[in-house]
């Protein structure tokens, strides 16, 4: 690590607060997924007490954060984050920083980017560890109404043309109930939507009735 100043620019040091002994770590944190306050404890305080906050969208995490009044160093780490800069992430954390990982809503890399850093702390033998957060999937579920004793989370379909439609018949042909993250105007926005998915897409009109939106509340909207 160079004696350099910090900075969250892409592609710069992400900086330490003060030099820690070689093995940092990196905390993996689920955040709200609507209402701000549905946060633990234990991410609000990792969060502050972290070197810095990787954040897919920083002005949303920034936000986050004075929402709570945590003051931290936010860099931008997405899904289009080049290789090396991740390897560079990876080395800071390898020579002891303290990062945490955040996407907009929910746990990072489930559906959202960070399985690359997350990979990159493993190769080099970084700690990371889970501080669990608020679920969607868990969410829509506890308030659907449908038997959920087993059921299975496949991620976004393909928006159209013949691998959606493979994809949807493949959720058909499965017993279980079948869950997908579900795109709104253009944007992978987990809090707005959970298509419990049973058909295929020539019913379309059936998987639009079964899609549940939790607002700021949590509450199951139409």
């Amino acid at each position: 690590m160079s004696d350099a100043p910090p900075s969250t620019a892409e592609g710069a040091p992400v900086g330490r607060r003060d030099v820690r002994p070689a093995g940092g770590r990196l905390s993996v944190v689920g955040t709200p997924i609507g209402c701000l306050d549905d946060i633990t404890l234990r991410a609000l305080r990792v969060l502050g007490e972290a070197d810095a906050v990787l954040a897919e969208d920083t002005r949303r995490t920034r936000g986050l954060l004075s929402h709570h009044g945590i003051s931290a160093r936010v860099v931008s780490v997405h899904a289009h984050t080049s290789a090396a800069r991740i390897e560079a992430i990876a080395g800071e954390l390898a020579e002891g920083a303290h990062y945490a990982l955040v996407t907009d809503a929910g746990t990072p890399v489930v559906s959202d980017p960070g399985a690359p850093l997350v990979a990159a702390c493993a190769a080099l033998g970084v700690r990371v560890e889970a501080i669990p957060g608020p679920s969607a999937v868990l969410a829509a579920i506890s308030i659907a109404g449908l038997p959920a004793g087993e059921f299975r989370f496949v991620g976004f379909l393909p928006r159209a043309g013949a691998r959606r439609r493979r994809a949807l018949a493949s959720i058909a042909a499965v017993s279980q109930l079948t869950l997908t993250s579900r795109h709104v105007s253009g944007f992978a926005v987990e809090q707005a939507g959970i298509a419990l998915a049973k058909a295929v897409d020539e019913h379309r009109d059936a998987i639009d009735a079964l899609v549940a939106q939790l607002d700021e509340r949590g509450t199951l909207l139409g």
